[in-house]
């Protein structure tokens, strides 16, 4: 009632003809927001919109080989390796820098790649299992793994492989009790360390 009484009010100002017509655009508004909206979900036009203003560019060099990518800037180097990159060699354990599963090298120094965020290292040298490798014959460290049983149940083994490297890089492998204590940031519940140990101290040696 109230509408339509505005609808008749002071017609010498023409107010009602404009009210009518600021009425039913809105009314139209309302009606048309929730179909263009739920159009706009299906075509995920949100995410999408996201996505182009938050990736930033980033330069590595994984394995030898350059990258030119573009990042969120929450993405950790753990799931750029895996999710976008599909390097699966390195693992995802404790998502919480506990287990070493996912150790790689930056610039020749292992790190958790859970740990730290992809946008950080710019420029910077990555090395994975996958890269460890000379084409088809295997790093020392892998062969001696191999070799002394050390691979228990797999899953943490390209972990264990990689701090086993830069155990030995760093200086820290001169004896079992410093091997040990530098291994120590790769947990693993299978109780074959001991394996892990002599395969290291047989590469320290340059047994392999």
């Amino acid at each position: 009632m109230l509408e339509n009484k505005s609808l008749v009010e002071d017609p010498k100002k023409g107010s009602s003809r404009r009210d009518f017509l600021k009425k039913s655009s809105v009314i139209t508004a309302i009606a048309l927001t929730p179909a263009a909206a739920v159009k706009a979900s299906d075509l995920r036009l949100d995410e999408k919109f996201s996505d182009a203003i938050e990736q930033m560019p980033l330069s590595l060099q994984i394995n030898g080989q350059p990258y030119q990518l573009k990042v969120e800037p929450c993405t950790t180097l753990l799931d750029l390796l895996r999710e976008k990159l599909k390097l699966t060699g390195t693992k995802k354990g404790c998502d919480q820098g506990q287990c070493g599963a996912c150790t790689v090298h930056i610039d020749g120094v292992r790190t958790n790649s859970c740990l730290t965020l992809a946008v950080m290292h710019e420029g910077a040298k990555i090395t994975t299992i996958e890269g460890l490798a000379d084409g088809r014959k295997l790093h020392p460290m892998q062969e001696a793994f191999i070799k002394h049983d050390a691979l228990q149940c797999g899953y943490c083994t390209p972990g264990q492989i990689m701090s086993a490297v830069a155990c030995i890089q760093e200086g820290h492998a001169n004896s079992e009790m410093e091997i040990r204590e530098f291994m120590s940031g790769n947990i693993c519940r299978c109780g074959a360390y001991a394996n892990i140990v002599n395969a290291i101290q047989e590469v320290k040696g340059g047994r392999s």
